[in-house]
């Protein structure tokens, strides 16, 4: 009797020690950390504004590679949201929704998981830094509320060793992320008009006639060659009664440092043709080849001036697309649609594409 006694007396001192410690804890906690960046203010908000790169950079996913997780709600911005499924111990079931959105500074999100707490929630802030304020510092926030949980003041003591440390992978791996795409702001494209922002496009299966061309990186042979290319690509479209669907493109395949690999292209159909495109017979002359392409999503944005700011339009391009989740696939190509000869001038008009997934 007196051992039982003895027992009870420790397991409500234990208990007593449990509670009183647990009431002087924290009822909630905050952490912190950050990561510099060199990538465009712009690169970063849109990558942190959507969640369709969230496996990239997030470290959630690589706990468990066989998670389900699904996207809802718009793309970007408020309401976005990301739901995930675990059959692991310790993750479980949780969500990831963007509740707070503020262009070039913050994005906030609301978490749920199955770990105690209430009110999770995480905010990325952006800070200029640096020389001339060419870099950018993202700093990662992370809140959680736990009340009269006892329970939960108590996982409060590690959430530093294992949200944090979540948070330092997390920054780690996007600031990697982030130095793989082009390093050109693109909302300067449109600041003046938003219609001159890059957008998606659909394009419907097509047939092309091809000529591919080496050139040194002379504009004058540049276009030289590429005048005697379409030649040879209406003699074929005369020779098979053919009509012209569209500008001539020109198809970048290796843009060297003294050297200027491309395809001048033309889609083309039946004269009089209607409905889907399906694969032709040609007969071809000369270098002439033909290509049909089936349907695909395209990344696409306008541009007026020089052919040789098209490079740059290219990384403008694609640095939209990866920052809204989209793979680069094929060979980017743009419209010449003042023609070849307005083309290497100012008053060249051009739209650009690239195939994205």
């Amino acid at each position: 009797m007196t051992r039982l006694i003895e027992l009870l007396i420790s397991l409500a001192i234990v208990a007593a020690l449990f509670v009183g410690i647990g009431v002087v804890l924290p009822d909630s906690r905050h952490l912190s950390n950050s990561v510099e960046t060199n990538r465009k203010t712009t690169i970063v908000f849109d990558t942190l504004n959507s969640l369709r790169r969230f496996d990239d950079w997030n470290p959630l996913v690589m706990k468990d590679p066989a998670m389900q997780v699904k996207l809802s709600g718009p793309e970007a911005g408020v309401g976005a949201r990301l739901d995930y499924s675990s059959q692991e111990d310790g993750l479980g079931d949780g969500s990831w929704e963007i509740v707070k959105s503020v262009p070039g500074e913050s994005v906030g999100y609301a978490l749920t998981d199955i770990e105690p707490g209430n009110n999770k929630r995480t905010e990325f802030v952006l800070k200029k830094t640096g020389k001339g304020g060419r870099n950018i510092q993202i700093t990662q926030r992370y809140d959680v509320d736990y009340g009269w949980n006892l329970i939960g003041r108590y996982a409060g003591l590690y959430v530093s060793s294992s949200v944090g440390e979540d948070m330092k992978l997390g920054l780690s791996r996007l600031s990697n992320m982030l130095a793989t795409v082009p390093n050109y702001d693109y909302a300067e494209l449109s600041k003046d008009d938003p219609s001159l922002a890059p957008k998606l496009v659909d394009r419907p299966a097509e047939n092309l006639l091809l000529v591919t061309a080496v050139v040194p990186r002379d504009n004058a042979k540049v276009q030289a060659q590429m005048q005697g290319n379409i030649e040879w690509i209406n003699k074929v479209v005369a020779a098979n009664g053919l009509e012209k669907v569209g500008p001539v493109r020109i198809i970048t395949n290796e843009f060297g440092a003294e050297s200027y690999s491309f395809d001048v292209a033309q889609a083309v159909r039946k004269v009089g043709a209607t409905g889907p495109a399906s694969a032709l017979s040609v007969n071809l002359q000369g270098p002439v080849t033909v290509l049909f392409n089936e349907p695909a999503k395209l990344a696409s944005v306008p541009f007026k001036g020089h052919m040789a700011n098209l490079p740059r339009m290219r990384d403008a391009i694609r640095g939209w697309a990866l920052t809204r989740g989209y793979e680069t696939v094929e060979r980017p190509y743009e419209s010449w649609n003042t023609g070849i000869d307005a083309g290497f001038t100012d008053q060249g008009q051009f739209d650009l594409y690239w195939a994205v997934k």
